[in-house]
């Protein structure tokens, strides 16, 4: 059987671009610590999350020498703590720390992205998100929320603080609003 130049040219690079798919895919998989969604975190009643130990008053939890928690409700369209937009302070870390999130939402689903890190989640309701960032220097990362949550979507957005050891103040909870007012 014979076969034309240009359509083992094609088959070739058919095969090639296949071939890259998989790798990208295994790789992203593997390779890269993406994790898919999964019912092995913790549940809560997102119409109780007023009455919930963590939820209630979230914010930053100090739990070890450079370690620390963070509770965060996704609303629409804010983060809380984290979105200015809503009067919310930004949540504020120590630098060279272990930050582990811990995000829920309130009504519907959402997304929670911290650009520069490796934190990408879903938040869905009645379901604790649980990931885990490593920061180093000073510096700001923005909040996103990455999965589609309504009209006002597009203006979900969050800050998340780096700073100097001892510039932080470790009060916990930061969900006081900006100027005074709570």
């Amino acid at each position: 059987m014979h076969i034309h130049t240009y359509e083992k040219l094609w088959l070739g690079l058919s095969l090639l671009l296949i071939t890259g798919f998989v790798a990208t895919i295994t790789y992203g998989a593997l390779g890269a610590g993406v994790e898919m969604v999964d019912d092995s975190g913790e549940t809560v009643d997102p119409d109780a999350l007023g009455e919930h130990p963590d939820f209630a008053d979230p914010g930053v939890e100090q739990v070890g020498p450079n370690e620390y928690d963070v509770y965060v409700v996704a609303h629409r369209f804010y983060f809380e703590p984290g979105s200015s937009t809503q009067g919310f302070a930004p949540i504020t870390v120590p630098a060279n720390s272990t930050v582990n999130f811990y995000i829920t939402s309130a009504d519907v689903v959402h997304g929670f992205g911290v650009a520069g890190t490796n934190a990408n989640t879903m938040v869905i309701p009645g379901e604790v998100s649980e990931l885990t960032v490593e920061v180093g220097e000073p510096a700001e990362y923005g909040i996103v929320c990455n999965e589609y949550c309504g009209s006002g979507h597009h203006t979900m957005e969050g800050l998340m603080q780096v700073v100097p050891p001892e510039e932080y103040n470790g009060t916990g909870s930061q969900t006081e609003r900006l100027g005074g007012d709570s």
